[in-house]
């Protein structure tokens, strides 16, 4: 009977521990998957979308070795583009999105489903560069952008394959299983976007498409210089709130969500919110379309070389001793400060408060402990 209430007590306690690290992962960096997933020449406004999102989230401060972008044709090196080697996402021409730093990690007919489904899973070849790789974990905030022609629970890839809903969902299950994530945010601008988020089961992903189910998706304007739309109205009007931001804003993406107006885009912006758990107006959007800030936080304020240090009137009669009793009783905390930091019991306690775990966890770990102390008792007396 003893030994059964010893097995169950550590079952328990590695539950509860499991359970707490699993949701306690912090948040420490950031990553975007940008993907463009039509060819030819008038689909222009496709790839003008997609550049536009990449040069939006490396201004709010996402590195390129943490962007993955998949573009499925090169408008920049078309013969119809009166324009060589340059993009445009509107009519004044004032902003080139294809630069001197665009780096392209899939191009041209490598734009593919399987391609796609590898860069999400992490299942590649043993040939394919770390830079054509995802290489999140599971303390990654994710963006995953895509554009392109769509239909009910479908998106093109190349006018020769699609997307389904299930192959997408089926891909962000094992995103989950293999903790590539922490949390990840989808946003399609197609038609019809809403239903490919049909299928989604996973917790910690949030979903936003530019059109319910019936609806398309409309281009916001004609460049009569390049002869096409350039740029889809759902990403025009992203554009537009991004561009008012810095990395340093505190913009939430409820106040994102709520500036998609339907007379603006002609279509009705949809949200899949039920498997994300925290609320949107605590979640700045920097969150996922900008950079990690890492604070380095302190015990007491910083002193400089410059601060006044005590000293006796006789420091060799004092055996060298020039620092004052004040300094010494610092140095002190700062010694005990150091073990409590190896100590590995501080260490995660430490944890638990900083991520203000639940009460029920603390007093859970609390109480098993208590009773892996009687149940090892009550052995002990019964061998005796």
């Amino acid at each position: 009977m003893v030994s059964l209430l010893y097995c169950v007590t550590c079952a328990f306690l590695v539950i509860l521990v499991v359970g707490f690290a699993s949701s306690s992962t912090i948040h420490n960096n950031n990553w975007a998957v940008l993907v463009c997933t039509s060819r030819f020449w008038f689909n222009y406004r496709h790839m003008a979308n997609t550049l536009s999102l990449y040069r939006t989230v490396k201004r709010l401060g996402i590195p390129d070795e943490r962007i993955i972008l998949m573009l499925a044709d090169d408008m920049a090196c078309n013969a119809r583009n009166n324009y060589p080697a340059q993009v445009f996402n509107n009519e004044n021409h004032q902003l080139n999105l294809y630069g001197d730093n665009v780096e392209v990690d899939y191009r041209g007919y490598e734009v593919t489903v399987d391609n796609f489904m590898r860069v999400l899973t992490g299942r590649h070849e043993t040939s394919v560069p770390r830079s054509k790789r995802l290489l999140s974990d599971e303390g990654s905030h994710i963006l995953l952008y895509m554009t392109g022609h769509g239909g009910d629970e479908f998106l093109k890839f190349q006018d020769n394959e699609e997307l389904q809903s299930h192959d997408l969902a089926d891909a962000v299950k094992q995103m989950k299983e293999k903790h590539r994530f922490k949390e990840l945010l989808i946003m399609v601008d197609t038609c019809q976007a809403a239903t490919l988020f049909s299928q989604l089961q996973s917790p910690g992903v949030l979903a936003i498409g530019s059109s319910l189910k019936g609806e398309n998706s409309y281009s916001h304007h004609l460049d009569s210089h390049i002869g096409v739309s350039v740029v889809d109205r759902f990403t025009f009007y992203t554009l537009a709130f991004f561009e008012k931001l810095t990395m340093y804003s505190n913009a939430s993406l409820n106040s994102l969500f709520n500036s998609y107006k339907p007379n603006l885009l002609m279509s009705t912006a949809y949200y899949r919110m039920d498997l994300y758990e925290r609320p949107l107006n605590e979640v700045p959007v920097t969150n996922f379309f900008g950079s990690v800030m890492t604070t380095i936080h302190t015990d007491s304020a910083y002193k400089g070389f410059a601060s006044t240090i005590t000293k006796s009137t006789d420091p060799v009669k004092d055996n060298g001793d020039i620092f004052s009793k004040d300094d010494k009783h610092e140095e002190g905390l700062q010694n005990r400060n150091l073990k409590e930091q190896q100590c590995s019991f501080h260490v995660w306690w430490k944890a638990l408060e900083k991520e203000q775990g639940d009460v029920f966890i603390k007093y859970g770990l609390i109480s098993m402990f208590a009773i892996l102390g009687l149940s090892t008792l009550l052995s002990a007396k019964s061998t005796n």
